[in-house]
This record gives structure tokens, C-alpha cells and sequence, in this order.
């Protein structure tokens, strides 16, 4: 790819292509978020800012195009619009006219820019259609419109997460502190958590595109279960684990993959998975496939050469029981603190209380670590459940990782075709041999 200079070669006009839609990176083959549900979630915002205005920011991209671009998550939950950096919704909801009480703001056309990074819609009944907005500007429209509304309302809430101390300030806190300085009586309040407690309670298209992530990520658990091998490089797993996502549709894995085999079995976040796979030991396997935009966690521990040793499947029982309580006890109202314990007691029971050393799980949806609101669990929560012991000292590693579904009727494991019974690795494995 070109960096440094870029190529003056005109492209006809007649032959200039357009995108044909900016839900970039969907797929229709499976499971989606229908548009009338992205339209519900925008309604839902509006009505609760109960007059106030609000703005959520999409993002910008990777100005060297190393990484593939992704909106802020929030933008992507109540838009769709995968493939708009810059971009921004506007909600005001005192506009004397409805239809512009919910504005899409999308970057203006650069002709010269798009020669190299795609060209995009003009603004028209086509791309409202797209999108599903009724009214689309430019941004450069922002400083009218926010003056507009804010003079009227004199309300601005912040919905985008808040920063630390030792981080840029949010990006609508920013722009609403000088709009605030510009104007009397203006106040600034904090509905950060609005979208945050939307975004925790999944809707039944969401829970089926996680439930079709963690189908592909079998697919890809199952590849490794039959081809792994002593003396096989971790990479090696990696490979075989992500081109069967890809085989079976996913677009891109939901993180990096992890595969530590031995000691690095028992780093958590371990990424070189750069070294030999020792007869005789365990390998952590951490990894999953992401679907329209949803993710799939999950984390599976296999002996190398397809049996664990007595040391190694007491420890992994320990792990599976308490995955199994930890399960079990997530159901609304509950917290992720409380489900903690349970699995925490388990472990520390059998004596290996200091080798459990991170926290039970987290939220998962369109982040892999999704945003977690200050709230208990709601009957919709999709979340993961991951115990796991760690002793450097063996060389021992083992985590067990699914993602549950809590609902009012009890737990629903969305990723349960991935063996975790210690005697079922060991067929799986045996047969493959």
C-alpha cells in the first residue's frame, strides 16, 4: 500500500464507484440488527433526555490505515453507520420540527481523498434511505445547529463515557463546555450511564449475533482439538483457530488470539505465541470470532498431547466446578461482584485461592469488554464467566471461559457447543489421532 505519495491518475467520471452501503462489513447471510431497532434505540435516547441535548461521536480512523476503522461503539449501537469517520448524531429534542430531532452529521465529500479511501453518498433521499435517518447534514452544520438547540433548551447532558484525570476530556463534554461559555444559564449534566444501561440488556437480534459468533468460534476450537500436536508452534494454533472463523464467515476475530502453551500458559494477557508446544503440558487457549459486529468470548484449556495428567486434571476440575457455580448464580438483579464470589469460594476451597488472580468476567456485546454500567445484571445481560488458576511455579495454567445469557428463567450458556469436560477433550482429541 501506498504511504509517502500518492497517484495523480484521473478515474472517469462515468466509472466512479460508489459505496453501496455504509453498514460496512455486514452480513446478510446471518443473524443482523434489523434497521426499525437502531431507529428504537435513537427514539429511546431522545425520549430520555427529556429535553436536554445530546451528541455521540463515531470516531476518527487510523490516519495511517494500519487499523481498520470501528466507531465508537456507542455510534455503532444507535446507528449502524460502520463506515463514517467523523461522523455524529445530534439528538435535540425540542426542534420544532420532528424530523429533525434526531440529525445524522456525516464529514463533507473530499473528492481527493476518496480517490484513495473510497468514495462515499452525496446527501439525498439514497442515503437517508441507507442510513435510516430522517435528516442528514454535514458536519460543518454542528456549530449552527448545537447553538440553536442549546440556546433554546439550555440543557446539555453528556452521554459519551467520561475520562479520567489522566486522559483527554470526553469528546461532547469538551464541545460543551465552550458552547456552556458562550451561553448564559447553559447548564452541562452527566446521562453517561443512559447508554451504557441500553447497551447492557441485549435484544434478541443481539443475543443471536453473539450466539452466532460463539458458533463460529466452535467451528474453530474444534479445528484445533483435531490438529494439534506436540512440537506444533503456538502460532500454529492461532492459524488453524482464525482461518476457520474465516471458513465459516466471520470477518475478523473479536481480539487477539491468545495460545499459551507451559509457563505462558499462566499469563493472562500472553500474545507472542511464538514458542513450542512441550508434550506434557497444557495450552490456554483464548480466542473468538466476531459477527456483525458482535463478539464472542470464550476460553478453553487442552493438554498438549490429548491427556491431562493427574496434576493437570485437578486443577482443571477445580476450575470447571467453579465456572459451573459461577454460571449457575447468574440471574437478574445479581452483580458480577456477588457471581465473583461464588466462583472465588469454590477455588479457594480447594486450596488454590491465591492462584485465582483476576475477576469473574464482564459484559460482551459490540466490545468484547463492553461497557459495564453501575448497575446490577438485567435480565438480557450478556456476560462472560472465566475462572481460572495460575501457578508459574508448574507451569500450569488452566481458565474455562463461556458466554452466558441471564435471563429471568435462569442462564443460558450462548457457546455451549465447545467441549469443556475434561473426559470429552480427551475422546475428541484421541479420535483425531
Amino acid at each position: 500500500m501506498a504511504k509517502s505519495t500518492r497517484a495523480r491518475a484521473r478515474m472517469p467520471a462515468a466509472s466512479k464507484p460508489t459505496r453501496t452501503s455504509v453498514r460496512a462489513g455486514r452480513d446478510p447471510a446471518g443473524p443482523s440488527i434489523p434497521a426499525a431497532e437502531f431507529a428504537a434505540r435513537r427514539r429511546r435516547v431522545l425520549e430520555s433526555l427529556k429535553g436536554a441535548v445530546g451528541v455521540v461521536f463515531a470516531g476518527d480512523a487510523d490516519p495511517h490505515l494500519e487499523l481498520a476503522y470501528r466507531p465508537h461503539a456507542h455510534f455503532e449501537y444507535l446507528s449502524g453507520v460502520t463506515d463514517e469517520p467523523g461522523a455524529l448524531i445530534l439528538f435535540d429534542p425540542s426542534h420544532p420540527q420532528a424530523s429533525k430531532r434526531i440529525t445524522l452529521l456525516l464529514r463533507p465529500l473530499n473528492p481527493e481523498v476518496e480517490k484513495w479511501d473510497g468514495f462515499r453518498h452525496e446527501l439525498g433521499s439514497a442515503l437517508r434511505a441507507r442510513t435510516g435517518f430522517e435528516t442528514v447534514v454535514r458536519t460543518t452544520m454542528l456549530s449552527r445547529l448545537l447553538l440553536e438547540a442549546a440556546r433554546r433548551t439550555k440543557r446539555l447532558a453528556c452521554l459519551m463515557p467520561l475520562s479520567a484525570h489522566t486522559a483527554p476530556v470526553s469528546q461532547d463534554l469538551e464541545l460543551f463546555r465552550r458552547s456552556a461559555e458562550r451561553i448564559p444559564g447553559c447548564a452541562i449534566e452527566d446521562r453517561t450511564q443512559m447508554i451504557a444501561l441500553m447497551r447492557a440488556a441485549k435484544s434478541p437480534a443481539e443475543v443471536a449475533c453473539i450466539r452466532r459468533a460463539g458458533e463460529i468460534t466452535a467451528a474453530g476450537f474444534d479445528a484445533v482439538l483435531r490438529a494439534m500436536r506436540p512440537g506444533q508452534n503456538e502460532f500454529d494454533v492461532q492459524r488453524i483457530i482464525e482461518q476457520a472463523y474465516r471458513d465459516h464467515g466471520a470477518r475478523s476475530t473479536a481480539y487477539r488470539t491468545i495460545a499459551g502453551g507451559g509457563f505462558n500458559a499462566t499469563v493472562l494477557h500472553y500474545h507472542a505465541n511464538d514458542q513450542a508446544l512441550a508434550d506434557g503440558e497444557c495450552i490456554v487457549i483464548d480466542s473468538a470470532a466476531r459477527w456483525n459486529g458482535y463478539a464472542a468470548d470464550v476460553t478453553r484449556t487442552y493438554p498438549v498431547n490429548g491427556r491431562f495428567s493427574n496434576r493437570q486434571r485437578e486443577v482443571y476440575e477445580v476450575v470447571l466446578e467453579s465456572q459451573r457455580a459461577a454460571i449457575k448464580a447468574c440471574r437478574p438483579g445479581r452483580s458480577l461482584l456477588e457471581i465473583d464470589a461464588v466462583a472465588r469460594s469454590v477455588i479457594s476451597k480447594a486450596g488454590f485461592g491465591d492462584f485465582f488472580i483476576h475477576g469473574i468476567g464482564h459484559h460482551l456485546g459490540l466490545e468484547t469488554h463492553d461497557v459495564s454500567p453501575d448497575a446490577a445484571l438485567a435480565a438480557g445481560a450478556v456476560v462472560t464467566i472465566e475462572p481460572g488458576i495460575y501457578i508459574p511455579a508448574e507451569r500450569l495454567g488452566v481458565r474455562i471461559e463461556d458466554d452466558v445469557l441471564v435471563t429471568p428463567k435462569g442462564p443460558t450458556v450462548l457457546t455451549p457447543d465447545i467441549i469443556k469436560d475434561p473426559d470429552e477433550i480427551e475422546r475428541a482429541m484421541r479420535s483425531a489421532r
